[in-house]
């Protein structure tokens, strides 16, 4: 079973195999973290997501990392579902986005992974609910996948997370 742990910080300095980029369906790059995480990996990363996009919301799929630090070897690309109130099978989608991760994950080998809180930003899913499908999804998903990272990008974002980890494990 993984080990999952929220972190404060910069999802682009992560020591991990892997990073998870919320990305649009092009997956040539945008705002947010799509766009820290583009910039980072350099302009390598908008050609080859464009060479295998596009992306559907609630699937992922995978890039080299480029100019990332190692040890991040892949870039996992996946799209979140645009909040419409919920009744849109958003929670579906979001829970999808995790999942699908997970298992192109384990089809390359990796061992660690960095998620940020997927689609709680430009997107506008509300953070509780987010927190509340991305931790269920990636407890109860089997993965080869030793650690998972949830990285909050800012102190809202690391504290909902927090709670919720702290109210799920008493």
């Amino acid at each position: 079973m993984a080990v999952i742990e929220v972190v404060l910080g910069d999802i682009t300095q992560e020591r991990v195999d892997a990073i998870v980029t919320a990305a649009n369906e092009s997956l040539l790059g945008g705002g947010g973290v799509d766009g820290a995480i583009h910039r980072a990996a350099g302009p390598r990363l908008a050609a080859a997501g464009g060479a295998i996009g596009p992306c559907d919301p609630g699937d992922a799929m995978a890039t080299p990392a480029f100019d990332l630090d190692p040890p991040v070897r892949h870039v996992i690309h996946t799209v979140g579902p645009v909040w419409d109130g919920g009744a849109y099978g958003e929670a579906d989608i979001l829970a999808s986005c995790y999942r699908r991760s997970l298992e192109v994950a384990d089809s390359l080998g990796v061992r660690s992974i960095a998620f940020p809180a997927i689609a709680t930003g430009l997107y506008g899913y509300p953070a509780r609910p987010a927190a509340r499908i991305a931790r269920a999804t990636l407890s109860a998903t089997p993965t080869k996948v030793d650690l998972i990272r949830l990285v909050a990008f800012d102190e809202e974002t690391y504290e909902v997370l927090t709670d919720f980890a702290d109210s799920a494990s008493s």
